[in-house]
């Protein structure tokens, strides 16, 4: 079984210009890797790695993991399956998608990638111990990751996307789906550095969920810009197209996209310390914008003017 290596390089930092009394600047975590992209190929560094280490005939191996329809973790661990010629199995949330005839652009990838997609109701997908533990009894050989990738494994290859050429920075900014990316920025931060989350879900357990997963007190976590999680408005979508035409970097509708707004507006507002040096993570996720732009386009509003 294939492991993923640590690459050399593949994230520069870029400076924004932007009219603000800061020194903001990106780091380019979406170039990681072609298709497992930003913090997804992080949390799965060491997971999948001590799993290779497993002592498993490779025709037995098997990793399972949890998503919804769009989901960029789901795309990410079928690309590496595809890589690593490794079986996949994504369980989809959503009953309804089971018999469809199309996918969308997420799944279609996912499916010619060679994952098995289960299909489970919402209500099943809610109880998410009774799955896991399903799926552990029928494939007792697994690999089972959580949903968005985050448990305390993940949270230790995070530790990756910080180094010496992010010490230099007062404040760490990152968005917050499932917690674990920034609670490994929180835990491998250094001790004069502030960790800034931007939550893109409305989930009140996440702030509990963060401390397990190792946050320390140097985190604070933030609302982010926009219309909700997974949800788009042409707010969001004349943001994210400026951003690219300034700064020629594109950004995803579901995350960095609305962490970047969010952050943007705290700057103008003075939240950031006169003169400081800020340091936003791309997390990647930029898979999703055609499923997105599909959506937009049947509601006949306007679109995210880049494509992957």
């Amino acid at each position: 079984m294939k492991k993923l290596s640590l690459p050399v390089g593949a994230a520069p930092i870029v400076q924004l210009d932007i009219p603000a009394d800061i020194e903001l600047y990106i780091k380019r975590e979406d170039l990681v890797h072609p298709s497992i992209s930003g913090n997804k190929y992080w949390k799965l560094f060491h997971n999948i790695n001590r799993y290779a280490d497993r002592s498993i005939p490779d025709e037995e191996r098997l990793i399972i993991t949890f998503g919804g329809a769009f989901s960029n973790h789901i795309s990410a661990l079928a690309s590496f399956g595809a890589m690593a010629s490794v079986k996949t199995i994504g369980v989809i949330r959503g009953e309804e998608l089971k018999n469809s005839s199309v996918y969308n652009p997420t799944l279609s990838v996912a499916i010619d990638n060679g994952m098995e997609l289960h299909f489970v109701s919402r209500e099943e997908y809610r109880d998410k111990e009774a799955l896991y533990r399903e799926y552990q009894t029928r494939f007792p050989a697994a690999l089972i990751i959580p949903e968005g990738g985050s448990n305390a494994t993940a949270v230790e290859g995070i530790g990756y996307m910080l180094g010496p050429d992010t010490k230099e920075f007062k404040y760490l900014c990152a968005a917050v789906g499932t917690g674990g990316t920034v609670a490994g920025l929180s835990r491998f931060a250094g001790d004069d550095q502030k960790v800034i989350g931007f939550g893109v879900v409305k989930d009140s357990a996440l702030p509990a969920r963060i401390r397990e997963l190792g946050a320390r007190d140097n985190l604070e976590l933030k609302d982010a810009a926009g219309a909700g999680y997974g949800k788009i408005n042409d707010e969001d979508v004349r943001f994210i197209n400026a951003f690219h035409q300034r700064h020629g970097i594109p950004l995803d509708p579901v995350y960095t996209g609305k962490m970047m707004r969010k952050l943007i507006s705290l700057a103008d507002d003075g939240f950031f310390a006169k003169g400081s040096k800020v340091l936003a993570f791309h997390t990647g996720g930029l898979q999703g914008i055609a499923g997105a732009n599909d959506f937009l386009r049947q509601k006949q509003r306007p679109i995210i003017n880049y494509q992957i």
